[in-house]
């Protein structure tokens, strides 16, 4: 686990002293990296990405990709959580990174797992507070659209799909649970 050192710097706390194996440990039921020497384990654990369903006067917000994945589709603002920041933190930063836009967050929407690429993401719902937005460095361009309007067959993953209609699903609502991955639909 990475925190801060009496150095000030971010290097793990703890690290293995020599090479590590691939094994499993005693009493995990998964092999891992783990240190002979010293029985330090490195766990590969899944990578956070925060993001919101950026609506304002019943649009949506979307940004079109100038990085690769899918560079020219259509996303959510979203990226990797940083260390350090809350979740909400997170999503903020990247509303404002990829477009320029500061959002009010009002509810966690989705939570959705994507193995094939070791993800976790965290999608709110979120109101854009001043109406102002712009294209970011990682954005093409960024655009409001009504639902009608949304570019379908042009939208850069599944799970901004799955994070559009779950947000239909719960417009209006003060109270809902967090929607997962669709069941027909594990690709993310």
């Amino acid at each position: 686990m990475a925190d801060s050192n009496a150095d000030g710097s971010r290097a793990p706390l703890s690290a293995p002293r020599g090479p590590v194996v691939e094994t499993i440990p005693e009493g995990d039921d998964r092999a891992r990296l783990v240190c002979p020497d010293c029985g330090f384990i490195r766990y590969d654990n899944p990578k956070i990405v925060v993001g919101s369903v950026i609506t304002h006067d019943g649009r949506f917000l979307l940004c079109r990709r100038a990085i690769q994945p899918r560079i020219g589709y259509w996303t959510l603002a979203a990226g990797y959580l940083e260390l350090g920041e809350t979740p909400v933190d997170g999503a903020r930063r990247e509303a404002w990174e990829e477009a320029c836009a500061r959002i009010d967050i009002d509810a966690l929407l989705g939570v959705y797992h994507i193995p094939r690429i070791s993800q976790v993401q965290l999608i709110y719902r979120a109101s854009l507070r001043d109406g102002a937005f712009a294209a970011g460095p990682e954005s093409q361009a960024v655009q409001l659209f009504r639902w009608d309007e949304i570019p379908w067959t042009d939208i850069a993953f599944p799970s901004v799909r799955w994070a559009l209609n779950h947000f239909r699903e719960v417009e209006g609502a003060a109270e809902f649970a967090p929607r997962i991955n669709p069941p027909e639909d594990g690709a993310g």
